[in-house]
């Protein structure tokens, strides 16, 4: 039975519009913003970390300004320059026995994390490990968005207490805790390899913050069952690298033979806790270049994105693999990748390690001869929106056949494209939605994205530097 949209995510009658214009090939050269995933990393990392820290090539939007703003709030001293691209983070005063964050006496400090489900989840773990009083909230779509995976894996290990406020294990989070205690962590991996990366990251903040005696200490993470989205842990442990820890994977030694295991250690400095400042730069967001290299697929174009390669940090320059499959052909170079579109094919396709460019995938795939299924990403159900059900919603109101699967789901569009037609396509305060459904746009009249201001999460200059791109502009309506 056809899903409806969620009603909490239905959007006024005189909500904005964009529509994107169709024209033609697509053909240029353009620089994604920096990643967001490795810019909240890095914040995490360089907030307790001895010494100064300079990010370079970092993101401005949403999901890193309530990052900023929330470790500003609990001490931070952080300076950003040149747009948001460099960030500065000073310990440089910080005595080398302690961290700069940590308890404060009285009311919990509040902190408000809107949609970022990177926030919520990297400084939940980073918290408790450092002590504190702190309650983390943000808006109401992330109140149903689960955290309690994460809070189970905590609790055991934690001197103090750690509370998820809403129904079904879901923000707000309540902590009120002196740190971790000995002993290894477990944690479910089937849901979001965000709660790894968090707990990952926690562990030389742990160690330290409880002012170890020892001039080593490893921390045992334990992932029991599925890990979904692998190549964002591999991210996180290049990034713990950068900044002074080190990241093994180990076995699991608990006789279960689905778990792996992590094991993260920091060695001190002068007495200092686990992590070590240092100039960190960020690579382009390889989920924000895949919306320009599908633009090539669509359009039969060829787009070239600066900044990245095949050993980019980041698992999602795996997407031009994928439309190569379809019939696209790749070139990469050393700093960069170019994608030139062809005659396209739908295909089968297991999405769990780049899943955040599922719904770049399922546009383009409306253009392909024959379905394409997409295996492996029923964590995408609980992103900033249901990206299973909310996604088949919209692609059947351009005239495809979008079944929806427990893992997935198939597109398959009419026998001719020219049975594909405009529609009206809601965001459901969804970045990834927007940035993806108005790519239809290139190739047919009348697709209007609602609400696009909601790219401020990830990417907030994303139209304008689409239409730069295309070299023509999209029509707006208030």
């Amino acid at each position: 039975m056809p899903r409806q949209p969620s009603s909490s995510a239905t959007p006024s009658s005189k909500t904005s519009t964009v529509e994107v214009v169709p024209g033609g090939k697509v053909v240029g050269r353009i620089t994604p913003p920096g990643s967001k995933s490795l810019t909240n990393r890095a914040l995490v990392c360089a907030a307790f970390a001895s010494g100064h820290s300079t990010l370079t090539g970092a993101l401005e939007s949403e999901d890193t300004e309530v990052m900023i703003d929330s470790l500003s709030q609990i001490g931070l001293k952080i300076t950003v320059e040149n747009g948001g691209q460099t960030i500065h983070i000073d310990n440089s005063q910080v005595p080398p026995d302690s961290s700069p964050l940590g308890s404060r006496p009285g009311e919990a400090t509040r902190l408000f994390i809107a949609n970022s489900g990177t926030t919520i989840r990297f400084l939940t773990a980073a918290l408790s490990a450092a002590g504190g009083h702190y309650e983390l909230r943000g808006v109401d779509r992330m109140h149903q968005r689960p955290i309690g995976d994460l809070v189970e894996a905590i609790r055991p290990i934690l001197d103090g207490k750690i509370e998820a406020l809403s129904k079904d294990g879901c923000p707000p989070v309540h902590l009120n805790c002196h740190g971790w205690k000995d002993g290894n962590v477990h944690v479910g991996g089937s849901v979001s390899s965000q709660y790894l990366s968090g707990l990952m990251m926690a562990a030389p903040i742990q160690s330290f913050a409880a002012k170890s005696s020892q001039a080593t200490r490893s921390i045992r993470i334990i992932v029991d069952g599925e890990l979904v989205s692998r190549p964002y842990v591999d991210m996180t442990a290049k990034v713990i690298e950068s900044f002074g820890g080190r990241v093994d994977c180990v076995p699991s030694q608990d006789g279960k033979e689905d778990s792996l295991a992590f094991e993260i250690s920091a060695a001190a400095k002068n007495g200092s806790f686990g992590y070590r400042g240092c100039d960190y730069q960020i690579e382009p967001d390889a989920s924000a270049a895949s919306y320009f290299l599908a633009a090539a697929a669509i359009t039969g174009g060829q787009v070239t994105v600066n900044g990245l390669s095949r050993d980019a940090m980041q698992g999602d320059v795996g997407f031009a693999d994928v439309l190569e499959q379809m019939g696209c052909d790749v070139d990469y170079q050393s700093d960069s990748i170019t994608v030139t579109g062809a005659p396209l094919k739908g295909i089968d396709i297991d999405m769990n390690a780049i899943s955040d460019t599922v719904q770049t995938l399922a546009v383009v795939a409306l253009f392909a001869k024959g379905p394409t299924r997409v295996r492996g990403v029923a964590h995408n159900r609980f992103k900033e929106t249901d990206r299973i059900g909310d996604l088949a919603c919209e692609l059947r109101k351009l005239g495809a056949d979008a079944q929806e699967h427990d893992d997935g789901l198939t597109i398959t569009p009419p026998p001719n494209v020219d049975m594909l037609h405009g529609a009206t396509l809601a965001t459901y305060h969804d970045h990834r939605m927007a940035m993806s459904l108005c790519l239809a746009g290139l190739k047919m009249e009348g697709v209007q994205i609602e609400n696009p201001s909601c790219t401020s999460k990830t990417y907030p200059e994303f139209f304008q530097d689409l239409e730069k791109l295309i070299r023509r502009p999209h029509r707006w309506t208030q």
